[in-house]
């Protein structure tokens, strides 16, 4: 069953690395817990997933967007924005500090959690090398209640900041 609009956030566990300034970006520091109970309790937050790290949808438009974005998500409400996807949380670090996210969007893993399956946002990509993966799609979570859900097939129209920003 696909998460809907009043439903409340699964209790899982991801994991991130999170922002220093001071740290040497050839640093490899270890991902640690990012439990969406306690860290989104009384939080409005964005979520969106992408499907892979440094492809080239999720590298180009997905993630830059949100980015470019920030400042009218944070005037509109959001806490926090974090972007999740398969990939482990070094990979996801390193994705963030290519793109330059610093502070503003939070670089998770699903690290095995089942968060997408919990959610019943996954897709099959077996027939292009990819595995099991995210759909492309965004939730406006607030105080772990679902406020939103966008999902695109293609593009980033509702999994987008210009789908969530409507919903915020």
């Amino acid at each position: 069953m696909t998460i809907s609009v009043g439903d409340t956030l699964p209790h899982d566990v991801l994991t991130y690395v999170p922002y220093d300034p001071k740290r040497d970006c050839k640093a490899c520091p270890a991902p640690v817990k990012f439990d969406l109970s306690k860290e989104l309790k009384g939080k409005k937050a964005v979520i969106f997933a992408i499907p892979g790290a440094f492809t080239p949808t999720c590298s180009e438009q997905h993630v830059p967007e949100f980015l470019a974005k920030y400042d009218e998500l944070k005037a509109k409400g959001a806490d926090l924005i974090i972007c999740v996807a398969i990939n482990d949380g070094f990979v996801m670090n390193a994705f963030g500090q290519h793109l330059d996210v610093k502070d503003k969007i939070i670089m998770a893993s699903e690290g095995g959690s089942g968060f997408f399956d919990h959610l019943g946002l996954t897709q099959d990509l077996t027939k292009a090398g990819l595995g099991v993966r995210s759909q492309r799609f965004a939730l406006v979570v607030d105080d772990l209640k679902v406020k939103y859900v966008g999902v695109d097939d293609s593009g980033v129209e509702k999994s987008g900041p210009a789908g969530v920003l409507t919903a915020l």
